[in-house]
């Protein structure tokens, strides 16, 4: 059987090319097999360590490869062709049946949801648009999330899609099963909403019409999106409420508001270091965070999305559906098993409106016009979510300094990120956090 410490140099090479690769700055320099399991004579599941974090790598092994499969090619061994499993539709639609049929082979369990009869014999396809998973879709009915890089204990994404479920709630994807080794969830099974559309297109598109009706507000656009954001505000505090009933709340003690505080001072203190135009809103944003320290009334907080924007929702015929519920990618394990603020989640998706209605406009010197109208736009659909989420939960307009904290911590990320990744988006946070100053409110 093949093993991944036996593959030498191309290996390691490849995954430094693949996305969900989180080490690309710093390299890797040792690799050392924690598993490797026959799944049958092609498909061989490992789990790897690189530098002492852990990958999962499904692995195909065949004396020829198809044409269609050359590209997924990772490495040879004398007439043997090693390579990514995952491209693989026939290796992948093992993994359903081996679900289907709640197997266990060499300690790996493929365990379907109670009471789901899964449907065996799918043709399989990769989704080629993720960065920290790959997923997996079986014809129009499931889809396979396996996580690359799994963490033992429990799974928080599986864990609220299953909570969410037994509390009834409707706007999210159904859970259908899971692969684990042992207490490592390795891939999540869920319903595969084939009539889809990403929030992120969606909002795109609303604004790209606005933009090309140059004499037209926002309202008298064809694809004006206020509507859609009303909606979503709604689905977003229904999962809330779902949640706080299936997990609990709680109020943050003072201790524990305070230590938030502190966190966001930090990531402050690291994005002033590094991005020089930051420093003229210094003062207004340290302000900002310490108001939360004397807030006049409890901080409720409960289990959250975490990591919320309109990548992370989906337009189905039926409404809106939230997908993804890992928390943020950066934070550790404990920091997102973390109870936060609902409102952490609304800032995120206010954020969100904010770039959907800017970023056509960046690199470029846009006109006045231009700057106007999008700004309608994202003041106009903001304010819609705000609405929408007033139907079933406090409107988060009503908490301000909470809610204005939140926003401008999470526009001090994002000045970090585009300041490293995308130094022509610059400008949509900066400008953000710009109009907070007292003399543009």
């Amino acid at each position: 059987m093949i093993r991944p410490e036996d593959l030498g140099d191309g290996l390691l090479n490849w995954m430094l090319d693949q996305r969900w690769f989180r080490a690309k700055a710093r390299g890797a320099s040792s690799l050392r097999t924690r598993r490797a399991a026959a799944l049958d004579g092609e498909l061989v599941h490992t789990l790897v360590e690189v530098d002492g974090e852990l990958y999962q790598l499904p692995l195909g092994v065949r004396d020829h490869v198809p044409d269609n499969l050359e590209h997924a090619v990772i490495t040879r061994r004398g007439d043997q062709a090693v390579y990514d499993a995952t491209q693989d539709p026939e290796l992948m639609s093992r993994l359903l049946t081996l679900i289907a049929d709640d197997a266990t082979v060499e300690g790996l369990r493929f365990t379907p949801e109670n009471g789901v009869n899964l449907e065996r014999g799918l043709r399989a396809r990769p989704i080629g648009v993720e960065q920290s998973n790959t997923s997996i879709v079986f014809g129009d009915k499931y889809i396979l999330k396996l996580y690359r890089q799994p963490e033992p204990g429990p799974n928080r994404d599986v864990d609220l899609h299953r909570a969410l479920r037994a509390a009834g709630a409707k706007h999210i994807a159904a859970p259908l099963g899971v692969i684990t080794d042992g207490d490592i969830v390795l891939g999540f099974l869920q319903e595969f909403l084939s009539n889809a559309v990403e929030g992120w297109a969606t909002a795109t598109a609303s604004v790209r019409d606005l933009l090309a009706e140059g004499d037209l507000h926002a309202d008298e656009v064809g694809g004006d999106f206020a509507g859609e954001a009303h909606r979503l505000g709604t689905a977003v505090a229904q999962v809330h409420t779902a949640l706080a009933a299936a997990s609990g709340t709680a109020s943050a003690t003072p201790e524990q508001i305070s230590a938030e505080v502190d966190a966001m001072h930090g990531r402050l203190d690291t994005a002033l270091a590094e991005v020089p135009q930051l420093a003229e809103d210094e003062s207004l944003l340290r302000s900002a965070f310490d108001a939360l320290r004397t807030l006049g009334a409890p901080l409720t907080v409960q289990q959250i999305h975490a990591d919320l924007h309109l990548g992370q929702v989906l337009r189905t015929n039926d409404g809106w559906v939230l997908i993804d519920f890992e928390g943020e990618p950066a934070a550790t394990p404990d920091q997102r098993r973390a109870t936060r603020s609902p409102l952490r989640d609304v800032a995120g998706m206010l954020r969100s409106f904010d770039y959907a209605a800017f970023h056509l406009l960046a690199g470029d010197e846009a006109d006045r016009q231009q700057t106007a109208r999008a700004e309608e736009w994202s003041d106009r659909n903001r304010n819609a979510f705000c609405d929408g989420y007033a139907k079933v939960a406090e409107d988060p307009r009503t908490q301000e300094t909470i809610l204005r904290a939140l926003e401008l911590d999470k526009a001090v990320y994002e000045v970090r990120y585009e300041y490293h990744n995308r130094p022509d988006w610059l400008p949509i946070p900066l400008a953000a956090i710009r109009r907070w100053r007292p003399e543009n409110r």
